[in-house]
């Protein structure tokens, strides 16, 4: 393998370009016309523009980016997360080009893209599921009697979904009717299937996620599990490893239940299995996600493993180096997403010059990063600018590591959610451990920022007068 054409932008492409280049393999990077001077485009060896700003017109062109691997002899196509990384199709049309796509299989991306054909395909894998109905629903009697039978509150779910997406609480059978023609059309829309499914709703769950890591000679290990429960509308926003909750006992259990869902399907790669762990630390599978997740680097800094590195040489048909026996957990990290979005504004996007951008440095920190001072923050995209990720000792150190690179974290000209994080962050529920998927409805208000925000300029008012007043003293002072 001698050239990467990285199908994706911003902090990812980054990442890999940078894992590529230490393994002395050439990048060639793709952009759009607004993308023209980011850092992916200037720290690859290569870079095309692909088509104007809209996703739809540049990024999402797999026709376009698979004749430009071939034209500029790139030998594999490394498509990072969203974008293109879970379709199935152009996974498929860049095999038969004889490109190596650096994934899982276009049929293990097809059946983990749809949620009940992956049930069905784990139900003689033992891997313990939500109480509900494995098939889509073929009306609203059908759809009353499995909610009569499971109990109210059910969860109407895209077959097809993700990101919330076509999905729908149902507290009381009075709901039921509005509530799956409203998902069946969203789903529709949204993913071109508008197949839902009911399923039990777990109202308090924690979303633990594990990492799990094939090779194309039959080894699959887990990489342990990543706490992802907090979460606005559906999205991530900071993550961690280890979960705080979870026993070594239960680890090892949920490690052994996502293998099984890899074996299920073949799986080749690095993937990750999600699930929902409800108040008694009952376990139920979730989805699996085909391709590298967001989060990814807080798995990186517990094991000391490069996971860009590791997709590179198992799509090179090299056996993983290591077994399930000599992995092991080194400390804990935390992740916050810094997004170009207004938390004290329902967190909108936001756009615009980035007037200052200093990134933090310090022990245990590390900044995948996509932009640079004086770049656009363009509206085409997701509004990720950069993932601030620290690694301590202990949950505890890495907290407060996490608190000063916020602190040290300089963005002007945006608005963005470190002000969100530094609340996460400091609150006592999540320093506790004692949090869940609704920790963000629960918790956050946007007064209580801006009252930190007030205190933080106060003492820093009172410093400056205190510094003032003793430089007087100074000053002052009688010459012998």
């Amino acid at each position: 393998m001698k050239k990467i054409l990285v199908a994706n932008r911003g902090e990812i492409a980054v990442r890999i370009i940078r894992t590529a280049q230490k393994m002395g393999i050439r990048t060639l990077a793709i952009h759009s016309t607004v993308d023209r001077d980011a850092p992916h485009v200037l720290y690859a060896d290569q870079a095309v523009c692909i088509g104007e700003g809209p996703a739809s017109l540049s990024y999402l062109q797999g026709d376009r980016i698979l004749r430009t691997a071939l034209e500029f002899q790139a030998d594999a196509i490394h498509p990072g997360y969203g974008f293109l990384s879970e379709n199935a199709d152009f996974a498929e049309a860049v095999e038969r080009s004889g490109i190596n796509f650096i994934g899982p299989s276009p049929a293990a991306i097809r059946l983990m893209g749809n949620k009940l054909a992956a049930k069905e395909a784990l139900r003689p894998y033992g891997v313990p599921m939500v109480p509900g109905l494995d098939r889509a629903i073929e009306g609203l009697e059908e759809a009353k009697e499995i909610a009569r039978e499971i109990g109210y509150p059910i969860l109407i779910k895209a077959s097809a979904g993700g990101g919330g997406k076509g999905m729908r609480v149902v507290e009381g059978e009075g709901e039921l009717q509005d509530a799956l023609e409203r998902a069946t059309s969203e789903a529709l829309s949204a993913f071109g299937d508008g197949s839902i499914f009911v399923e039990k709703y777990i109202r308090s769950p924690r979303h633990i996620e594990v990492q799990v890591l094939g090779d194309g000679h039959g080894n699959i290990v887990h990489l342990f599990e990543r706490e992802c429960s907090v979460q606005r509308r559906h999205q991530k926003v900071v993550e961690e490893a280890p979960s705080a909750i979870l026993t070594p006992e239960l680890r090892e259990e949920m490690g052994k239940a996502a293998v099984r869902v890899a074996r299920a399907c073949g799986y080749v790669g690095a993937g990750t299995v999600e699930f929902l762990v409800d108040s008694s630390l009952g376990y139920h599978f979730l989805e699996m996600n085909t391709r590298l997740q967001v989060e990814h680097p807080v798995t990186e800094m517990v094991t000391g493993l490069d996971l860009v590195e590791l997709q590179i040489r198992v799509a090179r048909g090299e056996e993983l180096p290591f077994g399930q026996e000599d992995l092991g957990i080194q400390g804990h990290a935390v992740e916050l997403r810094v997004y170009a979005e207004d938390p004290m504004n329902a967190f909108l996007p936001s756009v615009g010059r980035l007037e200052t951008y200093v990134l933090p440095q310090g022990e245990g920190i590390r900044v995948d990063n996509g932009y640079a001072q004086g770049m656009e923050v363009p509206i085409h995209y997701d509004p990720m600018l950069a993932k601030l990720i620290v690694h301590g000792s202990d949950r505890e150190q890495a907290i407060a590591r996490m608190l000063g690179a916020i602190k040290d974290f300089k963005v002007k000209g945006v608005s963005t959610t470190l002000p969100f994080g530094r609340f996460v962050f400091s609150h006592p529920d999540f320093r506790s451990g004692n949090f869940d998927t609704h920790f963000v409805e629960g918790h956050f208000r946007p007064e209580k920022v801006r009252e930190a925000d007030q205190g933080e300029v106060e003492v820093a008012a009172l410093v400056t007068l205190f510094q003032y007043l003793e430089d007087k003293k100074i000053v002052r002072l009688p010459k012998n």
